[in-house]
């Protein structure tokens, strides 16, 4: 399973309060990566934004009504507005995505628990993510980059499937350290993460990745670099079938 740049829905239940939202504009950035732009339908009416805030979508699936959570990208509760990348595969919300036109509408619910900035501010930052999560990757570093330390050190992981996810729009500072891992074997994200552990204590970590890898990072995040055991977040974006022997090999 490859849900674009969903949620798991099990971690992230939606609330009952659903609206109506439309598709106002269509953009593909790659050939596997779509924007979509809607009008919010009051969705984010009195809400505040933060980071990583995500949005439960209802699609018509082959068997019934498909839900997926997204981050969404740009919310504007003051225009009504906010946009949702899609990493195009072979899944409901990803056809969907690929014939969406002005006008479509889907249900949505916002979902997810608040996430916030820690108070007072991180020494620095270890975020690890892939082009599911790059939505979530971009409203943090915005985020970080707005608040009281926006000079902080932060390193960046992204995992990489094709070539062209290099092209795609990481919002990052001339200061940040990125470095892009191939995806093969499913642990080689872990272990390039591992090989370079230096002592982070007073750092936070953010991971979003595919669902077996995600914990396994967390883990590395807080053994090898010193992250406290709540300084870690970790959320699964995707799952990989037959992963969780060569991971748990790996994670030994």
């Amino acid at each position: 399973m490859f849900p674009g740049n969903a949620y798991s829905s099990l971690l992230h239940r939606p609330r009952t309060d659903l609206c109506s939202v439309t598709v106002t504009g269509v953009e593909q950035i790659t050939e596997y990566f779509h924007r979509l732009r809607f009008d919010d339908g009051g969705l984010l009416t009195g809400r505040l934004v933060h980071p990583t805030m995500s949005a439960s979508l209802c699609f018509d699936g082959p068997t019934g009504p498909h839900r997926r959570s997204f981050t969404l990208v740009d919310p504007d509760p003051a225009a009504g507005t906010f946009a949702v990348e899609f990493a195009v595969h072979a899944g409901t919300a990803s056809r969907w995505a690929q014939s969406a036109i002005p006008g479509d509408r889907l249900s949505a619910a916002i979902t997810g628990p608040r996430f916030e900035l820690p108070r007072p501010g991180a020494d620095g930052w270890l975020i690890a993510g892939d082009a599911t999560s790059l939505s979530a990757v971009n409203s943090l570093l915005e985020a970080i980059a707005v608040s009281d330390e926006p000079d902080v050190p932060v390193t960046i992981w992204m995992e990489y499937g094709r070539d062209d996810e290099f092209t795609l729009p990481l919002r990052i500072r001339d200061d940040h350290r990125v470095e892009w891992i191939p995806r093969g074997d499913p642990a080689a994200l872990v272990d390039a993460i591992a090989a370079q552990a230096f002592a982070a204590r007073g750092y936070r970590g953010w991971v979003g990745t595919e669902a077996h890898s995600a914990p396994l990072i967390a883990d590395v995040l807080r053994r090898d670099y010193a992250l406290g055991a709540g300084d870690v977040t970790a959320i699964g974006f995707w799952a990989h079938a037959g992963v969780d022997a060569r991971l748990a090999q790996a994670a030994g």
